[in-house]
């Protein structure tokens, strides 16, 4: 069974074993190393754009906004989202 959609970047990435809080060993996968991205240039957010549409603009891949978040180093689709300014990355 395969957790990851074939176009994750999580795909082929090794588990390692780790002691959770309770004292039970789970299988994890450890994040993904930040993929090299060229810039392509910046973006000036307007009302109601969210980072799903703009990897579906940008990048032709709504799911991709991590791509943006990585580029501009937010932790998360929220933090991305408080961006007035984006740096686009190029497609692949």
């Amino acid at each position: 069974m395969t957790l990851f959609d074939p176009k994750s970047r999580y795909v082929g990435l090794p588990t390692v074993l780790v002691v959770d809080a309770r004292g039970r060993t789970v299988e994890v996968v450890p994040p993904a190393p930040a993929p090299l991205q060229d810039l392509r240039g910046r973006h000036l957010r307007r009302q109601g754009e969210r980072p799903d549409h703009l990897a579906a603009l940008y990048l032709s891949d709504p799911a991709g906004y991590w791509r943006l978040a990585e580029v501009n180093d937010a932790m998360t689709a929220e933090v991305l989202s408080e961006l007035r300014e984006l740096d686009i990355p190029t497609r692949r």
